[in-house]
């Protein structure tokens, strides 16, 4: 007799909740996500311009990343494994890595405020939010990292008023695909263009 029970349940086979599927499908709450989206992206882009063209300039790109590598040296880490990486690893690379922060921030600031790849972008911010918590600073960070989960979660709505709605648009039309999702209503989430 062969008694073969799952123990546990196929996550394939859970409905989302109606108010999760609403949250992520709803064109209401892309203007809302939309809204979200761009004030995290001018956030990012203020703080890589000020270290691209600001007052951050010298820190970050110039003397060897000077300012990357002393708040390296004396920051404080928030575990001993993270401040053995920052001073074996970020305070002699300092330079470089000043650059890319800098890059970095200004890229993401970009990326969410016109939509394109949204979840990338702002996983990337994530990541940036979590290496300076763990390196000893709060600040804005816990903010923005709430706002980078909610446009990941929500990542087929948060573009959509943005590069990556018109993106699925062209891709649905060129494939001749319609949308999969939620059935039959997501044709009315997705925009259409009528050439003359």
């Amino acid at each position: 007799m062969d008694v073969n029970v799952p123990l546990l349940g196929n996550p394939a086979e859970v409905e989302t909740p109606g108010a999760l599927r609403w949250l992520s499908t709803s064109r209401i709450m892309a203007v809302g996500w939309a809204a979200a989206r761009c004030w995290l992206g001018v956030q990012w882009i203020n703080a890589g311009r000020s270290k691209l063209w600001g007052a951050e300039n010298a820190a970050f790109l110039h003397h060897n990343g000077a300012g990357v590598a002393g708040y390296a040296a004396h920051g404080a880490a928030s575990y001993t494994w993270w401040h053995s990486f920052l001073t074996g690893f970020v305070v002699p690379n300092a330079g470089w890595i000043g650059i890319l922060v800098a890059v970095a921030e200004f890229v993401i600031g970009i990326g969410l405020v016109l939509g394109l790849l949204t979840p990338l972008f702002a996983f990337g911010g994530l990541l940036l939010n979590l290496t300076y918590m763990f390196s000893g600073t709060a600040g804005v960070n816990p903010a923005y990292m709430v706002f980078a989960i909610v446009l990941i979660v929500a990542w087929k709505n948060s573009g959509w008023l943005g590069a990556d709605g018109l993106l699925m648009g062209y891709l649905q039309r060129r494939h001749g695909e319609t949308p999969a999702v939620e059935g039959q209503r997501a044709h009315h989430l997705i925009p259409h263009f009528h050439v003359a």
